[in-house]
């Protein structure tokens, strides 16, 4: 059985460990209400602006988007991994590394496939085993959609120029504090479904001038963008709700264990003192004697 001062020494690091985990649990519950405004008030824009899309391409007989809509035989692949720079976060960042490992031995095996990473995990992960296209970690230090719309457009570039013959997006979508759902989602090119209920819509709906080809000539790389904000103000949320809920369950877990320290310290003591005093009347009694 360890000593009593052992014991003192785990109860005292557990407390300190637990001060941690409760401190950074506060620190990432104030930053997730941040991103989760953020992202709330992202949705509506954006889901708006593909509808919008969506709309006004289907009343378009001819396919519209130039490259950006062109559907190639799919040689050369890119993966954005939206991730962590950091740890500490629960199994965040191990969902997203699981998928991308699947998609490579799934779905992707025989093509040539890259990867922009955002986020340090995702970078350090696959440098060894992947083509790295570029390491964007460094857009967590000042998340702005100003940084974010020059990878889009960087992306836009790639694909037009037949560098790439797809790119998609990996990464958690937020849905609260416990919950994140690893998504795998295509960003070029561009899907354009048509139905017969949006183009009657389109019809009544909207007034066009210019004309519907100018206006998606803009209205697409403005779609592109939005929607990989999006996922990276979807990745930041899911990032801060993985953490506090990571760090929730530590310093349970770190109380838990506190209490029963104490409470072997407390039986150890209580053997000590029997100890003592067995040893007190034992030597009494042998002076008696």
């Amino acid at each position: 059985m360890p000593n009593l001062k052992d014991i003192r020494n785990r109860i005292t690091s557990v407390g300190s460990t637990m001060q941690i985990t409760s401190a950074m649990k506060l620190v990432s519950a104030a930053k997730l209400k941040r991103a989760t405004d953020s992202i709330i008030q992202l949705r509506p824009y954006a889901d708006k602006l593909r509808e919008l899309l969506q709309n006004v391409s289907s009343t378009l007989e001819a396919e519209v988007g130039g490259a950006l809509t062109e559907q190639r035989e799919v040689n050369k692949v890119l993966l954005v991994v939206i991730n962590s720079n950091r740890g500490l976060c629960g199994g965040y960042n191990s969902s997203i590394i699981k998928k991308v490992n699947a998609l490579l031995a799934t779905e992707l095996v025989g093509k040539e496939v890259e990867i922009l990473a955002i986020g340090k995990k995702a970078y350090e992960t696959f440098k060894k085993s992947q083509t790295i296209y570029k390491n964007e970690s460094t857009i967590w230090d000042n998340l702005n959609f100003a940084d974010v719309a020059e990878i889009a457009e960087d992306l836009v570039a790639k694909f037009e120029a037949g560098e790439f013959d797809q790119i998609r997006i990996v990464y958690n979508q937020f849905q609260n504090a416990a919950v994140q759902i690893v998504q795998n989602e295509q960003f070029l090119p561009v899907v354009i479904e048509k139905s017969e209920e949006s183009t009657n819509q389109a019809e009544l709906d909207y007034i066009f001038n210019p004309t519907k080809e100018e206006i998606l000539t803009d209205l697409i790389p403005q779609t592109l963008k939005t929607q990989l904000f999006k996922a990276v103000l979807d990745a930041n949320a899911s990032e801060h709700g993985a953490r506090m809920t990571a760090m929730h369950k530590a310093t349970d877990n770190a109380s838990e264990l506190q209490k029963a320290l104490k409470i072997q310290y407390n039986k150890a003591r209580q053997a000590a003192i029997t100890n003592e005093i067995l040893e007190i009347v034992g030597g009494a009694e042998a002076l008696n004697a």
